[in-house]
């Protein structure tokens, strides 16, 4: 069983992860922190782009010789294959860590799986720690894995004065970014490195399987559709996993006014909360899952 330590740990390891959304794929955003043999931390890192070190290597060059006999408590099971980098389980193993914590399994994994290369190593594993928190962040990329297309997440304002700049704030966290014009672009300009991702050229066309496998193959595991009257949501609307809707507020005692419409077709509310002068509505597919 995970200890507070190793929880807090893990907690610390999600929320750092989600900083390399919008800049790791095709590479899933993984974060890790090490724990000294006393169970305090003493080094986190996070995985930025492909080709740049992953999380574990990171972590690990932070906290240094502290890191032998300690805990590496990591996001997702640590790679198992020469890749760009090499395998994270054997810097694991060179770190001389005595224990693992992992919160999801990967599914890319190749041969035994490095969980099970550390165990043969003499390493004490532990699997699901935290995973449906770890799944907040690593959700889209394993939906994608899953459906072989980009999660799909659609935000508007509900409101006719609408303006693209309502949902900016959305758009570092995802890899590419349809604008209401048919532009599209990276979420994160340039975020990406080279030879990693490509942009698709030009508009998507009108047929929803070839718009998808368009995006499919630049690399991008999530995709962000700005604004309600964008074409794309129109062409991709079946495949729309997610929105997220921005209301504006209204005073504490008011008339009603009709809510009709304010879902798609399809959709169920999983939250709502004050954003700034705004109520932010976030509904999944009804029967859908990200991961």
């Amino acid at each position: 069983m995970a200890t507070p330590n190793e929880l807090t740990a893990m907690r610390r390891a999600i929320a750092i992860s989600a900083q390399g959304l919008g800049t790791t794929s095709p590479n899933p955003p993984v974060g890790c922190v090490i724990l000294d043999r006393d169970g305090v931390p003493v080094g986190e890192g996070y995985h930025l782009r492909k080709g740049d070190h992953h999380a574990e290597v990171n972590a690990l060059t932070a906290a240094g010789e502290r890191a032998e006999g300690g805990t590496a408590v990591v996001t997702l099971e640590p790679c198992n294959h020469h890749g760009r980098t090499p395998p994270c389980r054997q810097a694991l193993i060179d770190a001389k860590v005595s224990r693992v914590l992992m919160a999801v399994m990967d599914p890319t994994s190749r041969g035994e799986g490095g969980a099970a290369v550390l165990e043969q190593a003499g390493i004490e594993v532990e699997r699901g720690v935290l995973e449906q928190e770890a799944l907040l962040v690593l959700g889209p990329w394993l939906h994608s894995l899953r459906t072989g297309r980009p999660h799909i997440t659609w935000a508007y304002t509900a409101r006719a004065d609408e303006d693209d700049q309502d949902v900016k704030d959305l758009r570092r966290m995802y890899d590419l970014v349809i604008r209401r014009d048919g532009t599209i672009e990276e979420g994160v300009p340039g975020g990406h490195g080279e030879d990693a991702f490509r942009v698709p050229c030009g508009p998507l066309g009108k047929e929803s399987a070839n718009a998808a496998l368009s995006l499919a193959e630049s690399g991008a595991r999530s995709v962000l559709i700005e604004g309600s009257e964008n074409e794309a949501a129109v062409v991709l609307a079946d495949l729309v996993d997610r929105v997220i809707i921005d209301v504006p507020s209204t005073p504490p005692s008011s008339v009603p006014t009709s809510a009709s419409g304010l879902l798609p077709d399809g959709f169920r509310l999983e939250n709502a909360g004050a954003f700034g002068l705004r109520t932010r509505l976030v509904a999944r597919r009804v029967g859908s899952r990200d991961h």
